[in-house]
């Protein structure tokens, strides 16, 4: 197997996971989070709309980190973001933080919304 080593250039990726925290950019996060290739924002969870909705015409997608596993976000969320043309895709937060890190390195226009694990 060939394995290679992404770059994220100016970028901000997810460096770490674990119970009840997050590493980017080298510092530890325990709290839901936001982070975009320019960094990442505390976020207050599903009702916290402002924050996504910001995104708007920014990015294609967000991929929503539901915590340890995988869970159905608020119908209210999805519809919200959808109507604003934000893709939105629902998985469990490690999941959610190793495809940001792929779709970022190719330079798409992603976001990750985080639960903690």
């Amino acid at each position: 197997m060939h394995l290679n080593e992404i770059e994220f250039s100016e970028a901000t990726p997810i460096e770490g996971y674990g119970p009840g925290f997050f590493r980017i950019a080298g510092q530890a996060v325990e709290a839901p989070v936001v982070v975009t290739a320019t960094g990442a924002q505390s976020w207050g969870g599903y009702e916290d709309t402002d924050l996504l909705m910001k995104m708007a015409g920014e990015i294609d997608v967000i991929f929503v980190g539901t915590g340890g596993e995988t869970a159905h976000i608020p119908a209210s969320l999805r519809d919200q973001l959808e109507e604003a043309g934000l893709g939105v895709e629902a998985m469990n937060s490690p999941a959610a933080c190793r495809t940001y890190n792929v779709l970022l390195s190719e330079g798409r226009r992603v976001a990750v919304a985080l639960m903690p694990v």
